[in-house]
């Protein structure tokens, strides 16, 4: 495979960071992205370290203004782009800070579509692009308490089938990961926050609720999701898009 640009979002920590090292590795040039510039940083002299090849840069995927700064600064345009950043909050919608709701909204969907439409022009130009979007299983099925956060995930997958199909023609795929729970310092702080909402310890919230419905009863590895990204950026899948991918220990087909 040819090495490729590739811009990552939320990568200065949990899934965004771990993909970037495994691709790294592979020999691509790394846009590490994050709020933490400085964090982000820090994983970048990581890559370097290894032998790898990355940059860092401060991005907050909710500013048009960042975004096609960013865009315009670089002096190659971007083969893959990962829209990985994410949040999450955990609480009934009664009480549920509307406020809060809408960042969820503008971080995980609206800034997946800010970012899509920098990139495309040069995608197009240039006749090849893969766009990968880190959803969820929360994009495929419902859970309580996590309302804003399962809508911008349904809402990705609507968005991700229409753009793949408007650039089909370009060589341009678009595609969705769905993972189920990856041991991240996000899941970590969802565990802690749905004990308090069901008032259970959080051992009973990761065995009951969260591995309850996969078959294999385990969390899904980081590098499962670097592998599946490494795969779909390859002429390999060059017929694959506007695809929900999942990998979920067989939760969805129950």
């Amino acid at each position: 495979m040819s090495k490729k640009q590739i811009l990552i979002t939320g990568a200065a920590s949990g899934i965004g960071q771990g993909i970037a090292f495994f691709l790294a590795k592979n020999g691509h040039h790394i846009i590490v992205s994050d709020m933490n510039l400085e964090h982000a940083q820090k994983t970048v002299d990581e890559i370097i370290q290894q032998g790898g090849s990355a940059q860092a840069v401060k991005l907050n995927v909710t500013s048009s203004e960042d975004v096609n700064n960013l865009v315009a600064a670089l002096n190659k345009p971007i083969d893959v782009l990962i829209n990985n950043a994410g949040i999450q909050h955990v609480e009934s919608l009664d009480s549920f800070p509307m406020d809060k709701w809408d960042f969820l909204i503008q971080v995980m969907l609206v800034g997946v579509a800010r970012l899509t439409q920098a990139v495309l022009p040069n995608m197009k130009s240039q006749n090849f692009g893969r766009v990968i979007n880190i959803g969820s299983l929360h994009a495929l099925v419902a859970s309580p308490y996590k309302s804003a956060y399962i809508a911008a995930k349904h809402g990705l997958l609507g968005f991700s089938k229409t753009i793949a199909l408007e650039v089909a023609q370009n060589n341009i795929t678009i595609n969705t990961l769905c993972p189920a729970y990856v041991l991240t310092p996000l899941v970590e702080k969802q565990i802690a926050a749905q004990a308090k909402e069901h008032d259970m310890s959080e051992e009973m919230v990761i065995n009951d609720i969260m591995l309850k419905p996969m078959p294999k009863k385990a969390f899904i590895e980081i590098d499962e999701l670097a592998a599946s990204c490494e795969f779909l950026i390859s002429d390999f899948s060059k017929n694959i898009t506007a695809q929900a991918i999942a990998l979920d220990g067989g939760w969805t087909a129950q």
